[in-house]
């Protein structure tokens, strides 16, 4: 592998940092959101959470449009148009008006920008994880993908402690007034850093591979639905964990502290501790995933997830902050060991012709059914039902709706000398 294919590995890896930093930042800035956008009162943290849910409506879309962009012309491409749309939702949201001066026309605005924002994250994340598959050699196909989903915690740290700091810092007047802005404009400015880097990538050796052998599909999405079905409903599964865990698991827990009577910022520096540890298993779980398979460390996994968070959840109501630290901590462990996993295992489904838009197709709509909407959802029942294990028993549901997919998942880890591409598939 020469230096500049490296070079363009190590962009597309840790470009994720800013599709995070930018995504979850709402989540973690949710507290924030709904008294300086949505006006505060008993509904607005409903309201702020909502607003996430429907955005991600918008994911699905942008990742077909994307995906097709890079099944036809080239990762590369794909994933400067994407993060282009990104740094400018992410300014114009830095400058948006607020409640007190445009009342609920704020509110609207946001929501707009937040479904500009998941349609071009909707184009990210697959386009990153097939470049990273496709560059990377075939015995560290696990390891180099996930870092893909470290880079994405790196992001979610950062925006969690630049949430953190900001709300530590400034006095509630001056953070409702003009602070809740800089965490956005640090995103706009991340975000065009790396536009311009990845500028000088180069396109994938798959890709190009397709290009000289005239293989690149005319209609992606159609042929990945005649060819490859079943792998479209295997990664819909193992996204569908994924993304509970994640988005139950770590980012909706602020938000669910902070309902239970625990200080905003306390809340925000929990998830940082939770952050840091998700950084730390990613890439363990990743490199497992290349020792012993992608299938038993997810079955593993799974089970953790059916068993962990019912009891998490509720002990999190009830003790002391060291035990909520370690609780939060043990939630993101479990939800970074199965995207560590799952980013390998959904992208090898596929052979190379239209690996973006499968992806595209079952990542990004497990994701709108079981990210976007269940920290609502969560909230929701926690508020109506008063029983703070909730989250825990959707982590648990989802789990053991998906193990039997998972028990039958064929092995797509492999030492063979296969040509890049070619591996996984249905």
């Amino acid at each position: 592998m020469s230096a500049t294919q490296q070079r363009s590995m190590w962009v597309a890896g840790l470009s994720t940092v800013v599709e995070w930093y930018d995504f979850t930042l709402y989540l973690y800035f949710a507290t924030v959101l709904s008294r300086v956008i949505f006006g505060g009162g008993e509904q607005a943290m409903l309201v702020t959470l909502a607003g996430f849910a429907v955005s991600y409506l918008m994911r699905p879309l942008g990742a077909l449009c994307f995906g097709h962009l890079g099944d036809r012309l080239g990762r590369r491409w794909m994933l400067l148009a994407s993060m282009a749309l990104m740094a400018a939702a992410m300014l114009a949201t830095a400058l948006l008006p607020t409640a007190a001066t445009a009342g609920t026309t704020a509110g609207v605005l946001l929501l707009l920008l937040r479904c500009v924002m998941a349609f071009s994250v909707g184009g990210e994340y697959t386009g990153v994880v097939a470049y990273l598959l496709e560059s990377a050699p075939a015995r560290r196909r696990g390891l180099v993908t996930s870092l893909a989903s470290a880079a994405s915690e790196v992001g979610a740290l950062l925006a969690v402690a630049i949430s953190a700091l900001t709300v530590a810092l400034l006095p509630q007047v001056q953070l409702d007034s003009w602070g809740w802005r800089i965490p956005f404009f640090v995103g706009a400015a991340l975000a065009l850093v790396i536009l311009i880097a990845r500028s000088g990538m180069h396109e994938s050796p798959e890709f190009e591979r397709q290009r000289r052998e005239g293989s690149i599909p005319a209609t992606p999405l159609r042929h990945v639905l005649r060819h490859h079905p079943q792998a479209v409903a295997r990664t819909f599964a193992i996204s569908a964990l994924g993304s509970i865990t994640y988005y139950v698991g770590i980012t909706y827990v602020p938000a669910f502290l902070h309902a239970q009577g625990h200080d905003e910022g306390d809340a925000l520096w929990l998830s940082t501790i939770a952050a840091v540890a998700v950084i730390a298993i990613t890439p363990l779980c990743g490199a497992l995933s290349d020792r012993f398979g992608r299938r038993p460390l997810l079955l593993g996994l799974t089970v953790l997830a059916a068993l962990l968070p019912l009891s998490l959840f509720g002990w999190m109501a009830h003790t002391t902050p060291l035990g909520i630290a370690v609780a939060a901590v043990l939630l993101a462990c479990v939800a970074g060991g199965v995207s560590a996993v799952a980013a390998p295992a959904t992208a090898e489904q596929f052979p190379g012709e239209g690996r973006v838009s499968g992806l595209a197709l079952g990542v990004t709509m497990a994701t709108a059914v079981f990210g976007g909407a269940t920290p609502w959802l969560a909230q929701w029942w926690v508020e109506r039902s008063g029983w703070a294990a909730a989250p825990g028993a959707m982590i648990a549901l989802v789990a053991l709706l998906v193990l039997p997919v998972l028990w039958t998942l064929p092995e797509t880890a492999s030492t063979r000398k296969t040509r890049p591409g070619k591996q996984g598939g249905s």
